[in-house]
């Protein structure tokens, strides 16, 4: 599996060790940056690019994910998720690794660097690299209903739209009381 990895200051060291982690285990790991530690360096570019270099990976048929840190994680998968194609997952357990994977078909994961352990943020991509995505027809349904609002915008029908509901102040009910509290 190739893995596309970015990060920022904050999950730099993770970066690192995680590479050796994943390349340990038969992985080619790709990395986004940044290349050195900087204070003040900023997570968008590095993590749209690895985000788009998963997508031009699936594209080509080529089996790829994508792992994205910094210190929530919540900015780095907000801005994985700008790449049409990219379904980034915020993951902070086992089991939300798991599901971002199997009912998901989650491509790339953010995990917060500052809020887990190095162990932990292993135990969770390597769950999420191990898991198949399901392809239980509701997940596939629910992923296209995505895939169809970013590329064209288009939504199922409001069923707001077309329900009557009734008009709860023009209701005539003598026992509502306005004063009860």
């Amino acid at each position: 599996m190739r893995i596309h990895i970015a990060t920022d200051h904050a999950g730099l060291e993770f970066s690192t060790q995680l590479q050796h982690h994943l390349a340990a285990h038969g992985h080619q790991v790709i990395d986004h940056g940044p290349l050195e530690y900087d204070p003040v360096d900023d997570y968008p570019a590095f993590c749209i690019r690895a985000a788009q270099a998963v997508v031009a990976d699936q594209a080509r048929g080529v089996p790829a994910l994508g792992v994205v840190f910094g210190g929530s994680g919540n900015g780095e998968q907000i801005a994985a998720n700008k790449v049409v194609g990219i379904r980034a997952a915020l993951v902070w357990s086992i089991a939300t690794a798991e599901l971002a994977r199997e009912h998901n078909d989650a491509n790339v994961i953010a995990i917060g660097a500052r809020q887990h352990t190095f162990d932990e943020a292993v135990a969770f991509i390597d769950r999420f690299v191990a898991t198949p995505f399901s392809h239980d027809d509701r997940h596939v349904r629910r992923i296209g209903q995505i895939a169809s609002f970013e590329s064209d915008g288009s939504l199922l029908p409001d069923p707001r739209s077309t329900a009557q509901s009734p008009d709860v102040l023009a209701a005539d009910d003598s026992s509502f009381d306005p004063e009860a509290g």
